[in-house]
Formats: structure tokens, sequence, C-alpha cells
């Protein structure tokens, strides 16, 4: 039999030997994507019952946020699409958007998402997620942890009225610390952790938590004065400028976008017949702003919750920020290209699909390989290749081997780790009949 090599292909794991790649053409994996959200709900009901088992998961504490991601398609588009232009997180409001609501846990392990009309505001999307996760999970203990701007008033009342409570412990603006200043001024700080005090202040059966972060401080006056010294400069440049009203207006505009801090520690007074304007530091607002720098106004409904406890709860906030930043970093997200919206909903289930992966794996490596990120494992992963090889026989057939590279020995240590072997090789394949000249 001679055994000289005639084809040497490259192949995806997965694929069948003997096809080719129209098998995979790009439309008729698209189609693919209709037959794929009815079962949602299905495979996240199957996960979290998974990662209980593997990890130990409770979901007692819960996180929430919203987040948009952005289309390169024209509008406009039927009624009742979700492709809406709104406030864009991408800062690209020449473009439509969805957003994207999410709850996951501590650990980054995602529960549920839903897909939202691109204008829809935040405060409008948390309710139906507090009956969605009752629903699925039963009435419990839960805490909610979520930035300011997604609740509304009524919708906390309704959590503290439910039985049994429905806890939260939520970011506040600061506007809020104005009306509560002079009785918090009273409050001794505590010790939450090394560099954070708080001070608690019950009222009207809420706990209200003021935090003050050493670094946060140092970072947010950096920034305040940097910004202040940049709009400084720009308005004595400004003053010297022969410009015409309209021309001083648009420039005075432009510095506000690039210095909106500082902006509001500065009194500017324009001319109303001429294009010449004055400015002042604003010492009051100078002052109140240092004093709140580094702090956070929180408030939540666990009044029997220790500082420390409090401000660990706030910062797994974390959580959900890291999954949006690998949903639009490593699983590229966005931009998305569907024409159609059923196909766009099932282009945010694959990337969670393949979110729910690299958490997944991110957790066994935090367990059995710590300091290893699931994008160097994937890196690792991809030196290892499928190929086919084939062999044509005496008698005119041809003998096919599928065969992956066998790992280095860093990759094989790795697999060893992660307590993961690769599949055996595939048996051979010969043709059943001599191939035709």
């Amino acid at each position: 039999m001679a055994a000289a090599p005639r084809v040497v292909s490259a192949q995806c794991p997965g694929r069948s030997a003997g096809e080719d790649a129209g098998l995979a053409e790009i439309h008729k994996l698209y189609r693919c994507h209709d037959r794929l959200v009815v079962h949602k709900q299905a495979v996240f009901d199957h996960l979290t019952g998974r990662w209980r088992d593997l990890f130990n998961i409770s979901y007692d504490v819960l996180l929430y946020d919203l987040t948009s991601t952005y289309f390169e398609a024209d509008p406009p588009f039927p009624e009742g699409d979700k492709r809406r232009f709104g406030y864009s997180r991408d800062h690209r409001p020449d473009c439509v958007q969805i957003l994207i609501a999410l709850v996951v846990t501590p650990e980054g392990l995602p529960l549920a998402y839903e897909v939202l009309p691109g204008n829809t505001a935040d405060k409008t999307t948390l309710r139906g997620f507090l009956d969605r996760i009752e629903g699925q999970y039963g009435k419990a203990r839960r805490i909610w942890l979520m930035d300011r701007g997604v609740p509304t008033e009524e919708v906390l009342a309704e959590m503290r009225a439910a039985d049994p409570p429905v806890h939260y412990l939520v970011g506040t603006p600061k506007g809020r610390l104005t009306r509560l200043e002079k009785h918090l001024l009273a409050k001794p700080w505590q010790e939450a952790r090394t560099g954070v005090q708080v001070k608690l202040l019950a009222q009207e059966g809420e706990l209200y938590v003021l935090a003050q972060s050493r670094d946060r401080v140092a970072k947010e006056r950096a920034m305040r004065r940097r910004q202040l010294k940049r709009l400084w400069a720009r308005l004595k440049q400004l003053s010297t400028m022969q410009l015409t009203r309209e021309e001083l207006l648009m420039k005075l505009g432009a510095a506000r976008d690039q210095s909106r801090i500082a902006w509001r520690l500065v009194v500017i007074e324009v001319a109303t017949d001429s294009a010449t304007f004055s400015y002042r530091l604003d010492r009051g607002k100078l002052r109140q702003a240092r004093s709140r720098e580094g702090r956070y106004l929180l408030r939540t409904n666990l009044v029997e919750e220790d500082p420390a406890k409090l401000w660990s709860h706030y910062l797994l906030l974390v959580a959900v920020e890291e999954a949006f930043k690998n949903l639009k970093g490593d699983l590229a997200i966005r931009p998305i290209f569907h024409q159609l919206e059923a196909r766009v909903e099932a282009h945010v289930f694959i990337a969670f699909l393949a979110y729910c992966l690299h958490v997944t794996l991110a957790r066994r490596l935090h367990a059995l390989a710590p300091g290893l990120t699931p994008r160097s494992v994937l890196e690792k992963f991809a030196a290892v290749q499928m190929i086919d090889v084939h062999l044509p026989t005496t008698d005119g057939r041809e003998l096919l081997l599928t065969r992956y590279t066998e790992p280095e020995p860093e990759l094989t240590l790795l697999l060893n780790k992660l307590k993961l072997e690769l599949p055996a090789q595939a048996p051979p394949k010969i043709t059943a009949s001599p191939i035709p000249l």
C-alpha cells in the first residue's frame, strides 16, 4: 500500500470527514439562528443547576445592570422593532441600538438576561426581572445590588413591603446627599476596610451608607484638578481670540464637553450684545466638590448588616461590569450586522452562551490553576489543530486519517491541571470502492 500523503487539509473540529465548507456556508448558519431563542429558558435552567453542582453556587445575592450595543444598519425599521436610537453607553449616538439587561451572581455567572428596545429607560426594567427571578427560583431573602438610576422609588417601596422582604443595596445620586448632610455630619466614621470609612444613618425603614474611599478621593481629586487646569487655560485662550458671538458660543460648548466636571465649578457670563465673556471660580461649589470627592451614598433595607459587609456587597457590582466587558471585548458581541430582529436576539443568545463557557472556565481556573485567565488558556489551546491526511492505496481507494496535533508539554500540563483529557484519535476510514480516474 502506497503511503505518500495526497492531501493535508486544515479542518475545524466537529466537521465530519469528507464534507466541504459548504456545510457551514454563512447563510445556512444564519438560518440556524432561527431555531435557537426558543430554547433560551431551558438552557439557563440547565446551567443554573450545573453551576450549583459544580461550584456550590447560591442565588441569594444577585447583581442587576444594563448595557447597550449598537448596529451597523440603516433605519427605519418595522413597527415594534427593538432597534431604536437611545442613550448609548458605547458613545455611538449615531447608531440604533438595543439594551441588554443582565442578572448575574457575585461570581459572574449569568442567571437571566433580556433584550430590550434601545430607547428603554433603565428605571422601567427592574420590576419585570424581580417577578421573573421569583417565579424561577421561588421567594427567598434575596439581596439585589444595583447602580443608581435603575430602581424607582415605587419599586423600592414594593421590595420593602414584599413578604418576605426583597433586600436591596443601591447607589444613590449625590444630590440626595444634600438632604442628608446635616444628619450625617453628626455621625461618627467607622472603618469598613483599610482606606475605606463609612457613616450609617437609619431613616424611614432604610439605612443610608455614606462611604469614603481614600483611593477614590485621590483619583477624583486628580481628575478634577486636571480638568480645571485645562478648562482655565482654554478660557484664557478664548478671551484673547477675535471671534464672532456665534463662534464664541460654539467654542465654549466644546470646552464644556471636554471638561464637564470642571465646568460646574466655573461661573461664565457671556455678553448679550458682543463676543466677550467673563469667568471666575465658584469657590462655594469648589468647597462642596472637594468635600464630596471619593464619597458614595448607598441605601439599603438590610438594616442588620455591618458597614464592612455593605461596602463589600456594593463592590460586587464590578462582576456585572466585567460581564459586559467580556461580551464587548473577548466575545465581540458588537457591532451587529443582522437585518432580522429574531436573528439579532439569537446573536445575543449565542454571545451569552459563549460568555457562560468563558465564566465557567474562569471558575475552574480559579480553583485548579489560579493565576491564569480564560483568554490566556484559550490562546494556548489554539495551538491544537485538526487535520485530514489523505493516503491513496494501491487498489485505487483512499485512506483518511483525521488527527489532532499532539499538545506541547506546557499544554499537556495545563490539561492535567484542569483535569481534562483530549479524546482518542479517530480511527482511520477507507473508501468503499476505488476512486474513479
